[in-house]
This record gives C-alpha cells, sequence and structure tokens, in this order.
C-alpha cells in the first residue's frame, strides 16, 4: 500500500516563454510517471492565478502575488496549499520524479545560501541566458524528441519501455 505525501501532487507554476525554464519542465514532466507534479504555465495567455493559488487566498486579491512576483521565482503549491519557492521547489520536483539527489545537496548549511543565490540571479537573468544558449536548448529538445519517438516507434513493434 502506498501512502501519500504531504507535498504531492505539487503544482508547479512555470515561465514557459523562458526557454530553459520549458526545457527543464518538459524533462520534469516526460519523467512524472507517478502524477506526482502539475504544471502550470504562468506565460500563457489564459493563466489567472487565482485558479491555481491556495483557496485561502481566493478572497483577498491583495493576497494574490502578482505576475511580476510569479515571475521572480518558480512557485509549487502542494495539494494541503503549502507555498514553495526558489530552489525549495526545484529539490520537490525532481524529488517528486525520482532525482531528489541531484539536488540534495543544495539543503546543506553551507551550500544552501550559495544554491538560494544563485537561483535568484538565474532567475532575474533567465531571458538573457536562454537567449545565449538558445542552440543549446533547441539541440536538447531536438535529441529528447527523437529519443521519445524512437521509444515510441519500439513500442509500437512491442518492445516497451514505458
Amino acid at each position: 500500500m502506498t501512502t501519500a505525501h504531504p507535498t504531492y501532487p505539487l503544482t508547479l507554476l512555470y515561465d514557459a516563454s523562458c526557454p530553459v525554464c520549458r526545457l527543464e519542465m518538459d524533462e520534469l514532466r516526460h519523467r512524472n510517471a507517478q502524477g506526482r507534479l502539475l504544471f502550470v504555465n504562468i506565460s500563457a495567455p489564459d493563466f489567472d492565478l487565482a485558479q491555481h493559488w491556495p483557496p485561502a487566498a481566493h478572497g483577498n486579491v491583495s493576497g494574490l502575488p502578482t505576475l511580476q512576483d510569479m515571475n521572480a521565482a518558480l512557485h509549487g503549491i502542494g495539494p494541503d496549499g503549502q507555498v514553495y519557492t526558489g530552489v525549495e521547489t526545484i529539490r520537490l520536483a525532481y524529488a517528486a520524479v525520482g532525482l531528489g539527489w541531484l539536488w540534495a545537496p543544495t539543503r546543506w548549511s553551507l551550500l544552501r545560501p550559495l544554491a538560494d543565490a544563485a537561483y535568484r540571479w538565474f532567475a532575474s537573468h533567465r531571458y538573457e541566458i536562454s537567449a545565449h544558449l538558445l542552440p543549446l536548448v533547441g539541440r536538447i529538445e531536438q535529441k529528447r524528441a527523437q529519443a521519445r519517438m524512437a521509444r515510441m516507434q519500439r513500442c509500437h513493434e512491442g518492445h516497451c519501455e514505458m
């Protein structure tokens, strides 16, 4: 019997207009076999924060963060309405797909402030960083798409890996 984790499902509120952010969320989405993550694109034209923000904040419009606040950091919302931001959200998202060990060192007392500062810097410069990395992001997206197509083809042939 599997017990529910109080943090999951975790709703990730991310900016898909940032190529690096989109690349990471696409990888997490692909690895999300257990459905522990939900994805919401805050840059979508029809994005409405009130639909996703914890119920306690719904009645208080001034309690809702602005789009500028949302763009300052990745936000995650647990099923209990707990809001997570920045590196903590990344740690939880990676843990949800079985890769928590990658980000676990960012909890260590010596690394945590560095990881938090590096994340804040990245978040405020992500469009410039993405512009420089766009050719690499495009190649990674292309290789991932090819690998997924190959897996689907093998599955169609009766050798599923899914």
